[in-house]
């Protein structure tokens, strides 16, 4: 039997990009809350490491579980590899092989010291096999990030949301940017805005505009004019099943969010990557993404190539059938258990009266 403690690490902090996802997805309020809040890669790293240890020392958990590529997720597998307690680390093995990410880092540094690798892909598997990680730590498991789409996508369509917004049955884009590389440098920002421009002749794009884009997009002469026509509509961040409304009846998405290549991809929605790279192949091999990179030019070639060609259908990677959170729990419960029958001879304690804690690392 597992008992969860919920820690809320407070690196998403912003009620639009935090409280939402408890409300809507009927996630329980959290055990701790550590509200690190903005700073720095180091300082909100450092916040987590400090804010987390405590944490572990006050529960003394027999597992920590920590989730994605963010500096909370190495923050919370540092601190507990330190203090000697086995890590699960939930979308293991994902590359983009640029190391000018932070996420990349985040995501070589937690594998290593993890003691379970869930993969939601083969691709995965081959990048930890090639740095060294023993098979026995990795298992393929699917992407739980799909079965919560699955999950809520009939709520999600029931909220209407298109409608909601005034788009009716008319064809329309959706577009998310968030990344430093594309919204703190003002010439890719134009040039993508110049790729953006070209599409809105053809539909309205619609905006869920991140908080930290804000500022680049008021200095941007491109989204003035689109702004001014109407062709580019801005709406403020969406909760999750807000978006995955408007998400699963757009002709197109542009992105850079890795989580929404794997969404478009089951829903059969045409995706746009704008960045030069992925660390989810599977959505380009098996799925709907195309990787486009930031130029104008690029982002028309491909444009014009999906609106030449039929809508795709939804497409599913091996195992991305909604159980991969059940099949991590049956590994963990399976290995917690073969630990727990060693440790009989030497405590004489019944198994079924033994309760194991596992901390959870949530960072929105």
């Amino acid at each position: 039997m597992f008992s969860p403690i919920l820690v809320h690490t407070g690196q998403h902090y912003d009620a639009e990009m935090s409280d939402v996802f408890f409300d809507e997805l009927g996630i329980p309020r959290p055990d701790f809350n550590l509200q690190v809040g903005s700073g720095s890669h180091a300082r909100q790293t450092a916040a987590v490491m400090t804010g987390f240890e405590d944490v572990l020392l006050k529960t003394q958990p027999d597992l920590v579980l920590v989730v994605g590529d963010v500096n909370s997720t190495l923050a919370c597998a540092v601190s507990a590899a330190k203090l000697r307690v086995p890590v699960a680390h939930v979308e293991a093995g994902l590359r983009s092989f640029d190391r000018s990410m932070p996420e990349e880092i985040n995501r070589v540094l937690t594998d290593q010291i993890s003691d379970w690798l869930f993969v939601t892909e083969p691709a995965a598997e081959a990048n930890l096999a090639r740095e060294g990680i023993d098979p026995a730590r990795v298992h393929f498991v699917g992407n739980v990030m799909i079965d919560t789409l699955l999950s809520c996508r009939e709520q999600a369509r029931r909220l209407g949301i298109p409608a909601a917004l005034g788009l009716g049955n008319t064809p329309y884009a959706v577009l998310t940017l968030h990344r430093p590389q594309n919204v703190d440098q003002q010439d890719v920002f134009e040039q993508l805005m110049q790729g953006i421009e070209y599409i809105s002749r053809d539909m309205p794009i619609v905006f869920p505009m991140h908080p930290r884009t804000r500022q680049t997009l008021l200095g941007s002469h491109g989204a003035a004019a689109l702004l001014d026509s109407g062709r580019l509509r801005l709406v403020e961040p969406l909760g999750y099943l807000e978006f995955l409304g408007l998400v699963e009846r757009s002709r197109v998405v542009l992105t850079d969010s890795g989580g929404v290549q794997e969404e478009t991809t089951v829903l059969g929605v045409s995706c746009l990557t704008l960045r030069p790279n992925t660390e989810r192949p599977a959505t380009v091999t098996e799925g709907t993404n195309r990787i486009v990179g930031t130029s104008a030019s690029r982002i028309v070639e491909a444009w014009d190539a999906i609106r030449a060609a039929p809508p795709l259908p939804g497409r599913r990677p091996r195992l991305w059938d909604g159980r991969a959170a059940e099949r991590i729990v049956e590994i963990l419960r399976r290995n917690f258990g073969e630990a727990m029958s060693r440790e009989i001879d030497r405590v004489g304690e019944p198994v079924a009266t033994r309760r194991h804690q596992i901390v959870g690392k949530l960072t929105g």
